[in-house]
């Protein structure tokens, strides 16, 4: 068995994340205490015992899905499932900075202070109310392309996520993204839905973002990772940090490329997928992607068990 372990994007947060690793496993508490060191503040008792809107915001959401992710990677270490078990590591969006940080490239610390000004660059690239995103379900990639080229109008408007064969996300101007959710609909797209984000991620919009996040990488110490990270923009692996911090700088602007990232991996012999951290996004794209490959999600005490079984 080959095995990848996939890091989840925003979207994945949820009060109270994590909280059941950290109560069950040291080595898992020990990563909230040094994230909350990091940043100053206790982001943990956000995690666990805020409220959903502050967590939602992606300063913090970002850093926490971080935090809860290393937090499974220790404890499944303390249960013996290390990376010498692992082919892959990727991760969506920012889920690329866990899985980097799973694989050794930056240091827990590096990786929270990287992300909070991650989120706080991307927020802050295009005033509130200005950009925003939809999800396209039902048209396949090279159409929702067409459709964004169309709706651009001189505006921008880009597919940001390719995420499986039948959702696509599209990202730029406001008004163009609306005209893209019209048009996907003549095309014969099932639903085409405005999703209720602060910022258009993944665009040219995202540009001073992008400025910030390559002066924030150069000051960083990065190592190669232990085991090849499926980068986000070329999908396929890459080792070398100085192509990895190129590409974490493209990320900003550029597309999520999940859905071929996956079928990289499978064609590579991956056959099981582990969703490292919150929720079961990825795991239900993966299994619309890559159709004989097996996944699990890998965010409770109880999962470290089923993945110890297995």
């Amino acid at each position: 068995m080959s095995i990848a372990f996939v890091f989840p994007g925003q979207g994945a947060q949820t009060i109270g994340m994590g909280r059941a690793l950290a109560q069950a496993y040291p080595a898992a508490q020990a990563v909230f205490d040094e994230v909350d060191e990091a940043l100053g503040e206790r982001l943990s008792g956000l995690i666990w015992d805020g409220d959903i809107e502050t967590l939602t915001l992606t300063e913090n959401a970002q850093p926490a899905l971080m935090a809860t992710s290393m937090a499974a990677i220790r404890a499944l270490e303390t249960e013996g499932i290390g990376l010498e078990a692992v082919s892959y590591v990727a991760g969506h969006s920012l889920g690329e900075y866990s899985a980097l940080a799973a694989a050794g490239t930056f240091s827990i610390a590096d990786t929270a202070r990287l992300l909070r000004t991650r989120g706080l660059a991307m927020q802050q690239a295009v005033p509130v109310g200005q950009g925003a995103m939809a999800a396209v379900l039902g048209l396949d990639f090279d159409t929702v392309t067409e459709v964004a080229a169309r709706a651009a109008e001189g505006q921008v408007c880009q597919v940001a996520n390719e995420n499986d064969p039948a959702q696509n996300v599209v990202s730029g101007d406001k008004a163009a993204v609306e005209r893209a959710c019209a048009l996907a609909k003549e095309a014969g797209a099932k639903r085409a839905v405005m999703l209720p984000v602060s910022a258009p991620f993944h665009c040219a919009l995202m540009a001073p973002a992008a400025e910030k996040m390559a002066q924030a990488l150069e000051s960083v110490e990065m190592r190669a990772p232990a085991v090849p990270l499926v980068a986000n923009v070329c999908a396929e692996a890459v080792s070398d940090p100085v192509q990895i911090r190129a590409l974490l700088i493209q990320q900003v602007t550029g597309q999520v490329r999940w859905k071929t990232s996956v079928e990289w991996m499978a064609v590579q012999g991956v056959t099981a997928f582990w969703e490292i951290g919150a929720g079961k996004a990825l795991s239900g794209m993966i299994r619309r992607i890559a159709r004989e490959a097996g996944s699990r999600a890998i965010g409770t005490p109880e999962d470290i068990k089923a993945a110890q079984d297995a």
